[in-house]
């Protein structure tokens, strides 16, 4: 199985190439067909790497990968595989989906480049969930961002271009803290051991007895709150999701907001542990702000997409809350919202365009009255509505539930603001059924109002048994998502020696 981690890199990237070449003469059929047929090989993977991880049992790492990249400077082509990446992965190839399968309708132009780019994110963003070489990390980091910053330059909406700005400043910008922080690690591992490397379980050690562990993590922490967002950091957000195009706002709500959680659980909390611990109470208060801030935000929208967008950093803001919890239950609920977050915020996103396309407009005070004109789409629009402002029985109640009982265990102040966050919640979801929905009709369609597609129906089908079944049994999911430790006597760490 260990050749299957890089083929879940290398299959996308090379299938992006293949969809680049297959659009060069300007049909947009053959390089959308190429990208579907991409996307299901690496879902055969998945479901074969997800079937040897079971059968090793949960906790631990399950699966290695390593071969010599710069032997001079110590860096490896090194993937490493525990439950969380496992989630993680198979939330990427979820979001994947209708990123791919709902562009033949909105990009006409230069598809084969607009499929290139999507799948060279998505396989920037696979390996960022599986490496365990922290240079190759951070080259996964950068190549999951630039061809989303072409997709979004030349796809995008108008106010693109000082969108895209926004998004490379503060991510770019970050993102250079990080490797500063990645080179000032290896520096003082090498001060101590004499030994020049990369790798996640060797640093490890040195990351727990440096008396300068606090400012190297500050310099993770940063950059994966820039990427989460954590409010003061999320300016670049709003504008960037309502610029992007449909499978770029989809893919930056559904999974690439995720990285940001995933890094703060892989490399703030399990590489700092002593550091993470102190700086948590700042952390968690950060949370509790964007939580409410960004509700109270949301509410004030008319822009429908921008109304999301300010919910979706809310809600981010109960993943902040579990990771620093320091409390397992914590933990677990932070993990099951990042699931959640990412079907129902990019299911919301998926409607937010087809109300675009279908009305050419954006603003719900010009909407209205659209339930008896689109019945089936209507009820979808509600599902996740519910789900989004956290209805018991579906995914995102289960996982900032948990949230809140892993905060309440440190303080209930925090958990009191944060479960106010909620009420706006239900404040601004509703009104959006309402002005969009219901009442009389304020606009005319600018093309055929109706029954949804195929396509449609799959991708919001399949989303809504996702969060039903995570709302009703999650159990199975907060037992494979269990991060595992560095220091932990491993698969991964047997096969290194």
């Amino acid at each position: 199985m260990m050749f299957a981690l890089p083929a879940l890199v290398l299959i996308p990237f090379l299938g992006g190439f293949a969809a680049w070449i297959a659009g060069l003469r300007g049909a947009t059929r053959p390089a959308w067909a190429v990208s579907l047929v991409t996307l299901i090989l690496m879902l055969l993977v998945l479901v074969n790497v997800t079937l040897a991880s079971l059968s090793a049992g949960t906790g631990g790492w399950f699966a290695h990968f390593s071969m010599p990249w710069i032997p001079l400077l110590g860096i490896n082509l090194r993937f490493d595989l525990d439950g969380l990446g496992l989630v993680m992965l198979w939330l990427n190839a979820l979001i994947s989906f209708p990123c791919a399968l709902l562009s033949a309708r909105n990009v006409s132009e230069r598809a084969g480049l607009f499929h290139f780019l999507l799948l060279s994110t998505i396989a920037g963003i696979n390996g960022v969930f599986m490496a365990t070489d922290l240079f190759l990390f951070f080259f996964f980091w950068e190549l999951m961002l630039l061809p989303l910053f072409g997709i979004i330059l030349i796809w995008g909406d108008a106010g693109r271009q000082r969108a895209v700005l926004k998004f490379f400043l503060f991510t770019q910008g970050s993102g250079l803290l990080m490797l500063l922080a990645i080179l000032g690690l290896v520096i003082v591992n090498a001060q101590r051991t004499s030994v020049i490397t990369f790798d996640y379980f060797l640093l490890s050690q040195t990351a727990m007895i440096t008396p300068v562990a606090g400012v190297l993590m500050l310099g993770f922490f940063l950059a994966f709150a820039v990427k989460l967002p954590m409010v003061p950091f999320h300016a670049w957000l709003p504008d960037t999701y309502a610029a992007s195009p449909a499978a770029a706002s989809i893919l930056l709500s559904g999974v690439l907001a995720k990285t940001g959680g995933y890094g703060m659980i892989r490399f703030v909390v399990m590489l700092f542990p002593g550091p993470a611990a102190h700086l948590a109470p700042v952390a968690m208060t950060l949370g509790v702000v964007g939580i409410l801030y960004c509700a109270w935000l949301a509410v004030a929208q008319s822009d429908i997409k921008r109304l999301i967008a300010y919910s979706s950093i809310s809600h981010l803001g109960f993943i902040l809350l579990g990771v620093f919890s320091g409390t397992r239950i914590g933990m677990e609920g932070a993990i099951a919202q990042m699931v959640a977050h990412g079907l129902s915020t990019g299911a919301l996103f998926v409607i937010a365009g087809l109300l675009e396309d279908r009305l050419g407009t954006r603003d719900m005070a010009k909407m209205g009255g659209l339930w008896p004109a689109m019945p089936q789409f209507s009820a979808f629009a509600m599902f996740f509505a519910a789900a989004s402002l956290g209805l018991p029985g579906l995914g995102n109640f289960v996982g900032e539930f948990l949230v809140l009982m892993g905060t309440w265990q440190v303080s209930h102040t925090m958990t009191f603001f944060a479960a106010a966050g909620l009420v706006l919640s239900s404040v601004y979801s509703l009104t959006m059924m309402l002005r969009v929905f219901f009442g009389p009709r304020r606009s005319e369609a600018s093309s055929p109002l109706g029954a949804l597609s195929v396509p449609h129906v799959a991708v919001l089908g399949v989303a809504a048994l996702l969060l039903l079944a995570l709302g009703v049994y999650p159990q199975p999911v907060l037992n494979l998502s269990v991060p595992a430790s560095p220091h932990s006597v491993s698969y991964a760490q047997e096969q290194a020696q």
